[in-house]
C-alpha cells in the first residue's frame, strides 16, 4: 500500500492511495506518524489501510498538495554507498579512496527532522550558502521499538520506504566540518520526502538473494539526467542499519533511517570530484531537481531564493583565567 498525507481545501488528512490515483482518506487520521504509534507494525497498518479502501472516496492525488509522508521523530542518515563516499572525499579534500574507518560499521548522522518538505514544494536556498546540492537517497521507516536487534529481528521492525532527498549546502558543510563536529547548518534547511509511504511487502519482490532491494535510482536537474544507480549497491541492508541504530539504545515507531547518498551521480559533489571541476553546476533558484526511485515513485522540487543569514561576530578570543 501507498500512504501519503495530503492538503486538499486547508484541511490536512492522512489516506491510501487507489489503483484509480484516487486518495482514500483514513478516517480519523491527521497524522501517519501517529497513526504508524498507534499500532503495532506492517499487519497493523495494512488493516488501517483495507479499511481505508473499503470507505469513502477522497479526491485524486492530482488535485492535493501532498506534504511530506510522515514527521519523523527522528532523522539518522547513513552513508552506505562506497562510490559516494569515494567521489566526495575527492571532491571535499582531494584524496582518494574511502577512509579505512568506513568499513567497520554504517556511519550515520542525526539530522534535523523539522526540516521536512513534500514531494513538490519550493526548497529555499540556505542562508548563506552558494554551494546547493541534492543527494538521492531512499529512507526506511520504523513500525515497531526495539533494541539491540539483530539485523532479522531488524526485518520485522522496517513498515515502509520512501523517497529522500538530503539537501545538503556544500560550502557551509565543507567549512564547518573542518571543526570535526557536523554537518549541522550545511544540512539543516530541507530534506524532502515522499511520495508516499510504500509499505515493506511491497518492495519484497525487488530483494535480491542478498537481502538488498534492487530498485533503480535516478535523479535529473531541469529535465536533464544526471545520475543513476542501484539500492542494491548499498554497502549494508536496511535491516543491518535498524539493527546499528539500535544497539545500546532504542528505535521507535516513525523513526527515519537514510540510505545516503546513492552513486554514480546521486549528487553533484560527487560528480565534481570525479570530473575535478563543479560541473553540473551548483544548484541556483528556478533549477528543478527530480528524483526517482523504481517502485516508489518520484519527487520534484524547485528552488527559490532563501534568506539572507542574520549577522552573528566570530567567536571572541578569551583570556584564560582561572578561579
Amino acid at each position: 500500500m501507498r500512504f501519503a498525507t495530503y492538503e486538499h481545501h486547508d484541511r490536512r488528512r492522512v489516506a491510501v492511495l487507489g489503483e484509480d490515483g484516487a486518495l482514500y482518506p483514513v478516517p480519523g487520521a491527521h497524522s501517519l506518524t501517529e497513526l504508524i504509534r498507534s499500532g503495532d507494525g506492517l499487519d497493523a497498518l495494512l488493516g488501517v489501510g483495507a479499511t481505508a479502501l473499503a470507505g469513502p472516496v477522497g479526491p485524486q492525488v492530482s488535485e492535493v498538495r501532498l506534504l511530506p509522508p510522515l514527521e519523523p521523530p527522528t532523522v539518522r542518515d547513513f552513508v552506505t554507498f562506497e562510490e559516494h563516499v569515494e567521489g566526495v572525499r575527492r571532491s571535499v579534500d582531494g584524496a582518494g579512496g574511502v577512509p579505512e574507518a568506513w568499513y567497520d560499521a554504517p556511519t550515520f548522522y542525526f539530522t534535523n527532522p523539522y526540516a521536512v518538505l513534500g514531494a513538490h514544494d519550493d526548497v529555499p536556498v540556505p542562508p548563506g550558502s552558494e554551494l546547493l546540492d541534492f543527494e538521492l537517497e531512499v529512507a526506511a521507516v520504523v513500525g515497531r521499538e526495539g533494541r539491540d536487534l539483530t539485523p532479522e529481528q531488524a526485518r520485522d521492525h522496517v513498515i515502509g520506504y520512501t523517497v529522500f532527498n538530503d539537501w545538503s549546502a556544500r560550502d557551509l558543510q565543507s567549512r564547518e566540518m573542518q571543526v570535526r563536529l557536523g554537518p549541522c547548518k550545511g544540512k539543516d534547511t530541507a530534506a524532502t520526502l515522499g511520495p508516499y509511504l510504500v509499505t515493506a511487502d511491497e518492495l519484497e519482490p525487488y530483494r535480491d538473494p542478498d537481502g538488498f532491494l534492487r530498485l533503480a535510482l535516478t535523479a535529473s536537474v531541469n529535465g536533464e539526467p544526471v545520475g543513476e544507480d542501484l539500492l542494491s549497491n548499498m554497502s549494508w541492508t536496511f535491516e543491518e542499519m535498524v539493527a546499528y541504530a539500535s544497539r545500546g539504545t532504542v528505535v521507535r515507531p516513525g523513526d527515519m533511517l537514510g540510505s545516503g547518498t546513492c552513486g554514480n551521480g546521486g549528487c553533484l559533489a560527487e560528480l565534481w570530484g570525479v570530473r575535478g571541476k563543479q560541473w553540473p553546476p551548483p544548484l541556483k533558484p528556478g533549477d528543478t531537481v527530480t528524483l526517482t526511485v523504481e517502485g516508489i515513485g518520484t519527487v520534484s522540487n524547485t528552488v527559490v531564493a532563501g534568506t539572507d543569514p542574520v549577522p552573528l561576530p566570530a567567536a571572541r578570543r578569551r583570556g584564560r583565567e582561572r578561579p
